[in-house]
């Protein structure tokens, strides 16, 4: 069975892949690399590139395509369906990193670490030991809006820290968020004006870009801070950079971009109190391993028969090719 990759896996990764298949490896992220090679692969696999319906439709031996990571907007999953390609994804393997990442920012936020950080390297000691920003998380709201793994896990640590949470999330009953930990919101404008923190964990679907624009961001308070490790697009970069130099709200932590890599003029660039990773949250040795191993052997599973249960679309077994 022949496999392509847009990026290569981890060593252990790789090794279980490599034990049965024949890999081709882009290296570079050259989507006409790994596209090209798609003609006659069995199987592809994608950490941060796209493939879309074009490149599917081409690719009249394609069984399978893995993503390592839960998001798969880079990804045509209908057209998958069509031909009934499952896409494998790896839900659970990075729960812990993000969720860690996430709280990290709001540290590096509620301490006041990167302006701390900047006087003090350049001289300014006493003036940054006097900057008086910092403040406890202990007391504080934090506001999910998604409480699905990440989100839960997340909420989890505020809560070891001694914050209160909210949560809104259209897939779950008030029951459900509450049997989280989390007090029920019906809906997340409605939670906007309550939380010290707001963090994002949805999918980018169409219903969900651009739900944070200058209308929500309007409606926090001006000390709050908001965190998005979840998709660039989920929320309004114009808007958001906008809301951080006015004074609108006092903080972001950004960990994705609409556009990645991001452009130089992206104005979440040049914004003041925000501090921004290159879509790392994930990227931890212990998750890069887990989902790496969990993509690959999904992949293999769907080639020998196995309706595997962590794809992007489960209705793609309805296709004739799984009956």
């Amino acid at each position: 069975m022949k496999f392509v990759l847009s990026h290569g896996l981890c060593p252990e990764g790789m090794e279980k892949l490599q034990s049965k298949a024949e890999v081709f490896v882009a290296n570079d992220g050259n989507p006409n690399n790994y596209i090209d090679r798609m003609q006659d692969a069995d199987a592809v696999i994608l950490r941060i590139a796209k493939i879309d319906r074009r490149a599917i439709e081409n690719s009249p031996n394609l069984k399978v395509i893995g993503k390592t990571g839960v998001g798969y907007d880079s990804i045509d999953v209908a057209a998958a369906a069509e031909r009934g390609i499952p896409v494998v994804i790896t839900p659970g393997a990075n729960n812990r990193s993000v969720a860690e990442h996430a709280v990290a920012m709001m540290f590096a936020l509620s301490k006041n670490l990167l302006e701390g950080h900047a006087e003090t390297v350049t001289g300014n000691f006493t003036a940054a030991r006097g900057l008086g920003k910092a403040f406890e998380v202990l007391g504080k709201k934090a506001g999910f809006i998604g409480l699905g793994a990440i989100g839960r896990e997340t909420a989890r640590i505020c809560r070891g820290l001694g914050m209160e949470t909210l949560a809104c999330d259209p897939f779950l009953t008030k029951e459900q968020i509450e049997g989280e930990g989390c007090a029920w919101r019906a809906d997340y404008e409605e939670m906007l004006g309550e939380c010290d923190f707001l963090s994002v964990h949805v999918p980018l679907l169409p219903e969900t870009k651009g739900m944070i624009g200058a209308k929500q961001l309007a409606l926090m308070k001006k000390t709050a801070m908001i965190i998005n490790c979840a998709r660039g697009g989920i929320v309004d970069e114009q808007a958001l950079a906008d809301a951080l130099n006015s004074g609108l709200i006092a903080g972001a932590g950004v960990d994705v971009f609409g556009e990645e890599p991001p452009a130089a003029d992206n104005p979440l660039l040049g914004a003041k109190n925000i501090l921004v990773s290159p879509h790392s949250a994930a990227q931890t040795k212990e998750a890069v391993v887990n989902m790496a191993l969990m993509c690959v052997e999904g992949c293999f599973a769907v080639l020998n028969g196995a309706k595997w249960p962590h794809v992007a679309e489960r209705s793609v077994y309805d296709h004739p090719r799984w009956r």
